[in-house]
């Protein structure tokens, strides 16, 4: 009788296979569980809302900037140098101030004249989460400016001031601007 002495080791290949998808597989839902997922919050509503009736809001804001125009007034921006070469040239971010802040929009026709009875509301955002948010759902008019009430801002970094304009059901306009508060660099303490 003849014993067969070759040892054969894919066994042990399939199983150390099989080990390996399943430590990636551990490794990938643990990385994923740790990462959350924020939704956006673009054209002021969730994203799915935004998603389903994009035709509605694009018509809508296409009819809004014919006839009006909407602008940020009392505000300072920070001039970017570091996009000049860029392809998209993205608009200079509004500096923001440590504590209260408010901000105050013009919403006009083409020809300059002040819309006073649009129904106007306002958002601060942050750009990948939204537990900061804060909306104003009815922003005020005096005399010809839409001003927000004092928000406090505590936290340093990027934001996202959007403001609505409804006019009526097919006329509403949108405004999206990027801010900014810098964050104050602490002095390390001597000892």
């Amino acid at each position: 009788m003849e014993k067969n002495s070759k040892k054969t080791y894919w066994p042990h290949m399939i199983l150390g296979f099989l080990m390996l998808a399943i430590i990636l597989g551990y490794w990938t839902v643990k990385t994923a569980v740790s990462l959350p997922v924020q939704e956006t919050n673009d054209y002021m509503m969730k994203y799915q809302d935004s998603d389903i009736h994009i035709n509605d809001i694009l018509t809508k804001k296409m009819a809004f900037d014919k006839l009006y125009d909407i602008k940020i007034i009392g505000t300072k921006s920070m001039v970017m140098t570091d996009n000049i070469y860029s392809k998209r040239v993205q608009k200079d971010p509004v500096i923001l101030k440590l504590g209260k802040n408010h901000f105050t929009y013009t919403v006009t026709t083409k020809s300059g004249d002040i819309v006073k009875d649009a129904n106007a509301s306002f958002l601060l955002t942050r750009p990948h989460t939204q537990k900061d948010d804060v909306m104003v759902e009815s922003v005020e008019i005096s005399g010809d400016l839409y001003t927000t009430p004092d928000l406090n801002i505590s936290k340093g970094g990027r934001y996202t001031l959007q403001f609505r304009a409804i006019i009526d059901a097919d006329t509403i306009g949108y405004s999206s601007i990027e801010a900014y508060l810098p964050i104050e660099k602490q002095e390390p303490k001597q000892k």
